[in-house]
């Protein structure tokens, strides 16, 4: 069984670009930790990424158990601010499907 990740564009459902254009960083970094390299290291389950040219933030399904009260942030956020949501197969780079963030929600 293939996960299906999140992923979160920069763009919202009528292509303007959301601003400040550093909010995939600020919102990776709510969970990132410092190594002993000194450097911010981005934690897997949630992270920026690059795909087909675009910044795009990408969301493991893990996230959803092991911090559930951020996932929710991060699909609330997506939905106030009318960003295009996606679902991605593990195993491809390329975006399956488009989807509603209201319908990955957990209720509280």
């Amino acid at each position: 069984m293939n996960k299906e990740k999140l992923v979160i564009d920069g763009i919202r459902m009528d292509g303007s670009r959301l601003r400040p254009s550093d909010w995939i960083e600020r919102i990776s970094s709510m969970v990132a930790e410092f190594g002993p390299d000194h450097r911010l290291h981005y934690s897997v389950n949630v992270h920026p990424c690059v795909i087909e040219g675009q910044k795009c933030l990408v969301v493991e399904p893990e996230l959803r158990e092991k911090n559930r009260e951020l996932y929710e942030y991060i699909l609330h956020f997506a939905q106030r601010n009318d960003l295009v949501v996606h679902l991605k197969e593990e195993t491809t780079d390329s975006v399956d499907k488009e989807i509603n963030p209201s319908d990955y929600s957990v209720s509280l």
